[in-house]
């Protein structure tokens, strides 16, 4: 397989024209970024960080200025059962996302492609009680090996603010204590991919309009024999250390951050609309 047998990536027309329809959203958003000047020139790139609740909510930020600023458009690699949905699936594959096989992702790297993956999966998505911006990696490898195959950089990237736009009612642990979840289990049927019930602004399904800040660390050079275990072990283990101080760090920036309230943001919006009347 090679990238021209994945899914090519959108035009930058397209993209162009999707950034100035969301360019009024985005600033009365205002997303934080930090340690976009680290992404090296250098390809391919493999952009690795933290998955939040939902994972739909601030990817769009995330994206939006990678292109804006740096003109890169990351194929993401998404979880299989994304895939499996038709409908779902076609929207996926017109926005560039890749199903997140070895082999597609190994193609990418082998095309010199800017790549993002979440290693914690669905898992980190389908958020626990309590589980705010913590990793579930569990002991996954496969980024890192594939990076050391492809001689590809890693640039850590840590992100906070979704976690909080929601409460979350009834998690997977909720479900599996109950009959339809053991039989769910017995059957064999994706249960880490179960997402949680949640509750957001004014109790209602939309999410609390929190801002989001997103940082990138410096990027990791990746230089280890694919088959060295140990080696390959502590390119993971130095990945995720760079996005659990990226996440620190964040936490600390939004605490002291004048801008986080809406109104706050929405002042700093209308800003330049009043100056200018």
């Amino acid at each position: 397989m090679n990238a021209r047998s994945i899914a090519p990536r959108p035009d930058p027309r397209d993209l162009d024209r999707l950034l100035a329809a969301g360019a009024p959203f985005a600033r009365l958003a205002a997303p934080y970024f930090e340690g976009l000047e680290r992404i090296p020139e250098t390809r391919p790139l493999l952009f690795v960080g933290n998955h939040t609740l939902y994972g739909v909510l601030d990817v769009p930020f995330l994206f939006g200025e990678l292109w804006r600023t740096r003109r890169i458009f990351p194929r993401a690699l998404g979880d299989h059962v994304h895939f499996a949905v038709p409908g779902w699936r076609e929207l996926l594959t017109r926005l560039g996302v890749v199903d997140g096989t070895r082999e597609n992702c190994a193609a990418l790297m082998r095309a010199g492609e800017a790549i993002l993956v979440f290693p914690g999966g669905a898992r980190e998505v389908g958020k626990r009680k309590g589980e705010h911006y913590r990793l579930q990696w569990k002991e996954r490898l496969g980024f890192a090996r594939l990076a050391a195959a492809h001689g590809c950089t890693i640039v850590p990237f840590s992100a906070v603010g979704a976690d909080d736009c929601y409460d979350i009612v009834l998690d997977g642990d909720d479900f599996l204590r109950t009959p339809l979840g053991r039989a769910a289990r017995r059957l064999g049927l994706r249960v880490d991919a179960m997402m949680p019930l949640a509750r957001g602004a004014f109790g209602t399904p939309l999410p609390r309009p929190e801002r989001f800040y997103f940082h990138f660390g410096e990027p990791i050079a990746v230089e280890a024999d694919p088959r060295d275990e140990a080696a390959v072990r502590a390119v993971r283990d130095r990945t995720r250390t760079a996005v659990e101080d990226g996440l620190a760090r964040m936490l600390a920036v939004r605490a002291a951050d004048p801008d986080r309230p809406l109104h706050r943001r929405l002042l700093r919006a209308l800003r330049p609309a009043v100056s200018s009347s």
